[in-house]
């Protein structure tokens, strides 16, 4: 797996939480808060898991202990101001691969203690997938609140980019 696809994807995906973060922004405690009977709940939920993923798996990258999810990290505030910062860490960390570390097989245990191992390629796509079905969930919360989500599609992020938009 090239390392530059890797670096696309994980750029799509800082970029696609971004415009969530954005989207969310203007949304009363009460918004935020509301329940729709999925796994995380509501918006502040689901990003939240989101972001608590991101900064798990980056740690597991960098051979660091993970930090669970927390309700700190259901405050958009939090989520705005720490957020980026850990994108960037993904940005530097995504920087420095090679075809063969994108190869590289990772033993990890997961939040349940089990051990894993697979490539670090196949890794780094579950973490971007993962973000774009909670992304998606959240685009659907705010549909239902009668608000219109950001487009949020891998090519919209590339359509950006490469017109210098972003």
């Amino acid at each position: 797996m090239s390392p530059s696809v890797l670096q696309v994807h994980l750029d799509y995906s800082a970029w696609a939480s971004n415009q969530l973060l954005d989207a969310t922004s203007q949304l009363s405690h009460e918004e935020l808060t509301r329940d729709f009977g999925t796994a995380d709940r509501s918006v502040s939920g689901t990003l939240a898991h989101v972001f608590g993923a991101d900064r798990i798996w980056l740690a597991r990258f960098e051979g660091a202990p993970g930090t669970r999810i927390t309700d700190r990290d259901r405050d958009l505030a939090v989520l705005q101001t720490e957020w980026p910062a850990l994108q960037e860490r993904w940005k530097q960390w995504a920087r420095a691969l090679t075809p063969e570390s994108a190869a590289e097989v990772l033993s990890y245990q997961d939040l349940s203690g089990n051990p894993w191992t697979q490539p670090v390629w196949q890794l780094v796509l579950h973490v971007v997938n993962h973000g774009t079905h909670h992304r998606g969930q959240v685009a659907g919360f705010l549909r239902a609140m009668g608000e219109t989500p950001p487009k949020l599609d891998l090519v919209h992020y590339c359509r950006e980019r490469d017109a210098g938009r972003i």
